[in-house]
């Protein structure tokens, strides 16, 4: 049987490969991608094996690629896609792809070096030009503010650079002396300004003068390339020890110091300086700039074929550390899981590796036989994967057991439309999903790192089912955006005349009766009259939880079945007796019973019966299955003598508890009980056999050894796990048929809930837009 139902049947290989070709071998072992080797040398730390330096050289050239790629993401260069998976390539390409790595590498780091110290030398030019220029302003107001008067119409020059403010020769007069300021400026955070404030008020106890000054245009952090917001002071003084002060607290800061002239023309020329570099380094910068995009360029083209190399190179010397060399040191030694179908395919990939390198010595495969549990493959495709690992997500089956993914693609989306039942909301997800599924080869080459995008993608065709089987339930529950369609008109009729209809706000209609209903049932779904009716909720309720109970009782005992095969296959008889047959009727005489009851009311009790089958008379479904397992009587109802559905109904419920009770002892003891007396059979015929030997070979003086209590295989200690195991399994499979009954509730309580908010929306939006007159036509149209 195929791997779609059961997982693939696997085998234990040997193989013998030259050395030389060895490389080559698993490159094409590793596109076919169905072989798994094991490690030879477990004992054997990660720096002592043969490969180890070639692991070592894949990740530097991965660090190197993953260097370019960050620097790639940083200019937002697209990357080229072109969908090819190439090869490994051979030692020999693994040198050429090493150097142009590091050549690459190189010289980006080359011109991020010579960029990042152009626009540090940058940044400070811009700084100590806006120094320049707010230091003309603020010297000017300090002019003002101390009532120094500028001389600035006189003609003599030499007058003007001795008319230096608070500086210089005219200094500062007070009481008569003549007393010199220095000062200081550059260029601090915008956010550590208060603080930096408060520390010079402090430590300089009020002996300096500060003056403040924004620099409107954000400057750009030559490291982290984000804008910043700075802000020029200057810092007036007097004496070396201030000045020492203040030197300690812009270091603490982080506030750079810039040399700014005293005197209004040094100033100018060093501002006509300045702004001259700044635009030979914009210059500078510029080609800069272009030539990292180049090279960036460059890499591009390739960087995606490039990465796809070095993990295949990187995996292939990883799985060779796992070999063993042979005595002459010519040959490895590997052994590995392969399908049992596949082994042709694996030697020819072999030979296509062996003669691509040109080898004389051809390789060896031998199978082996081994007690060891082989590994599950089950082999999919794009429409399965996405199901199989949701199953894998849960738990991965035992070797040969039945894979429960084809029942999942047909159980799971059908659940999830149980729950999600909308005709417009399923067309809304399939129309999505059919865009993926469409144009998935374009969507696929793209290889986008959106983790949320991939998980859509590669659900595309769970998607696509969950939105069909939604529509399909929609139609059932006729329920399109919260709203009904009236597809094969009404079975209900109204008789009442104008006068009753417009007076009364509620009116009910009687299903016993012809003239009110056709007594005949709908064709597909619900009549659309339900959405009309106040009681609407009531019935969707009690009709969804009675479908959610059946829906749930009868796939878990599909699951249950699914065992059955696997018992057949792996020829477990007493599982069969033991488990099987157990659980089978636990489910059966409980749950299945109860699902029965469901059809038997709506069977029974209809508009349409008399008494004692009218509808007042229906016991509760709930209230019988606890009175049954609680033996107990039900209650009889207001005016009716019956309390059961059906003659000897009470016999049988009782009958039924017992019997399903008396399974959970059989499940838990029978199977180990069943199995100890087995070890004790084979122990008595192996002391049958010695004791037999020891009489014949007496005379010979032979000394025969008894055989041991676990000489059949099991130990004291194995029949304590057995009956812990078989213990838990039980504990289980009796609470868990109990809870997962309860659970499949949720089915209704979510369809419940999806109703109700697509109700709220859909009517927010019907008010919203009903004053409008052509959504208003459009509505009543369509509604």
């Amino acid at each position: 049987m195929g791997s779609l139902f059961r997982s693939e049947e696997m085998v234990l290989c040997q193989l013998f490969l030259p050395s030389e070709a060895v490389y080559s071998c698993l490159s094409e072992l590793g596109e076919l991608g169905l072989v798994q080797f094991r490690d030879l040398n477990p004992d054997m730390n990660v720096y002592q094996r043969k490969f180890v330096s070639d692991v070592r050289r894949c990740h530097e050239m991965g660090r190197k690629l993953m260097y370019l790629r960050k620097e790639i993401n940083k200019d937002g260069i697209p990357v080229m896609d072109t969908g090819e998976n190439p090869e490994a390539p051979q030692p020999r390409g693994m040198i050429d792809l090493e150097a142009i790595l590091e050549e690459l590498e190189n010289d980006l780091r080359e011109v991020n070096n010579n960029a990042e110290d152009l626009k540090h030398i940058f940044l400070e030019l811009t700084e100590l030009k806006h120094i320049l220029k707010k230091t003309e302003v603020i010297f000017n107001e300090v002019n003002q503010q101390m009532g120094i008067a500028v001389a600035s119409q006189t003609a003599d020059p030499s007058w003007e650079d001795e008319q230096v403010t608070l500086l210089g020769k005219e200094g500062l007069r007070t009481g008569g002396r003549v007393r010199s300021l220095g000062f200081v400026a550059g260029v601090i955070l915008r956010e550590k300004v208060p603080k930096f404030e408060t520390m010079l008020w402090r430590v300089c106890r009020g002996n300096v003068f500060l003056r403040l000054a924004e620099i409107e245009t954000p400057l750009e952090d030559p490291l982290t390339r984000n804008p910043v917001h700075k802000s020029i002071f200057i810092i007036f003084f007097q004496g070396d020890q201030l000045k020492t002060r203040i030197h300690k607290i812009c270091e603490g800061f982080r506030a750079t110091l810039y040399p700014c002239p005293e005197t209004p023309s040094q100033r100018r020329e060093m501002a006509m300086k300045v702004t001259t570099r700044i635009e030979d380094l914009n210059t500078i910068l510029g080609k800069t700039q272009k030539r990292r995009h180049r090279v960036l360029v460059a890499a591009t083209k390739n960087i995606k074929n490039w990465f796809i190399k070095v993990i295949k190179m990187k995996a292939i010397y990883h799985t060779m550390n796992s070999f063993n060399f042979d005595v002459t040191q010519k040959c490895l030694i590997a052994e590995c899981w392969v399908p049992l179908h596949d082994i042709k395919i694996i030697q020819s990939a072999l030979h296509r590796g062996i003669k691509r390198r040109g080898s004389y010595v051809s390789h060896i495969l031998n199978k082996i036989n081994t007690s060891e549990d082989p590994p599950t493959y089950n082999r999919t495709n794009k429409f399965t994967s996405g199901f199989q690992n949701l199953v894998d997500a849960y738990g991965i089956a035992s070797y040969r057991e039945i894979n429960p993914t084809p029942f999942t693609i047909i159980s799971f989306p059908f659940l999830f439309a149980v729950m999600f039942g909308d005709l417009g909301h399923g067309c809304l997800m399939v129309l999505f999903a059919a865009f993926l599924v469409l144009r998935e080869k374009s969507l696929a080459a793209k290889k986008t790192d959106n983790e949320v995008w991939n998980i859509f993608f590669a659900g595309r065709y769970i998607i696509l089912l969950m939105g069909l089987f939604s529509m399909y339930t929609g139609f059932i529950y006729n329920d399109i955006f919260s709203k009904s369609i009236n597809l094969f008109g009404s079975y209900w009729h109204i008789n009442y005349n104008q006068s009753t209809v417009m007076v009364n706000k509620c009116l009910q209609l009687n299903p016993s009766l012809s003239s009110n209903y056709d007594q005949v049932p709908y064709p597909v779904g619900l009549d659309p009259v339900w959405q009309l009716a106040l009681n609407k909720i009531v019935f969707l309720n009690a009709y969804k939880m009675k479908i959610s109970i059946i829906i749930g009782v009868l796939h878990m005992l599909s699951g249950v079945c699914l065992s059955l095969y696997n018992y057949i296959y792996f020829k477990d008889r007493l599982s069969i007796y033991c488990d099987f047959i157990p659980q089978v009727i636990f489910l059966t005489f409980l749950f299945l019973y109860m699902v029965l009851l469901m059809f038997i009311k709506w069977i029974s009790y209809g508009p349409q019966n008399d008494f004692p089958h009218s509808p007042a008379c229906a016991p509760s479904i709930l209230i019988t299955f606890i009175n049954m397992v609680l033996f107990k009587e039900a209650d009889e109802l207001k005016n009716c003598n019956t309390i059961y559905m059906f003659a000897g109904q009470g016999a049988v419920q009782k009958i039924l508890v017992i019997v399903a009770l008396l399974c959970v002892p059989i499940m838990l003891l029978a199977k180990p009980i069943c199995i100890m007396r087995q070890q004790k059979d084979k122990y008595a015929q192996l002391a049958n056999v010695h004791a037999t030997t020891e009489n014949g070979d007496a005379g010979a003086g032979r000394v025969v050894q008894q055989p041991s209590p676990s000489a059949g295989g099991h130990d004291e200690n194995e029949i304590g796990e057995l009956f812990i195991h078989q213990g838990i399994h039980t504990i289980e499979f009796v609470l868990g048929s109990i809870s997962h009954t309860a659970s499949y509730l949720r089915l209704w309580a979510l369809s419940l809930a999806h109703a109700r908010k697509s109700y709220i929306v859909i009517s927010y939006l019907y008010h919203s837009l009903f004053i409008v007159p052509q959504f208003k036509k459009y509505f009543q149209k369509l509604f």
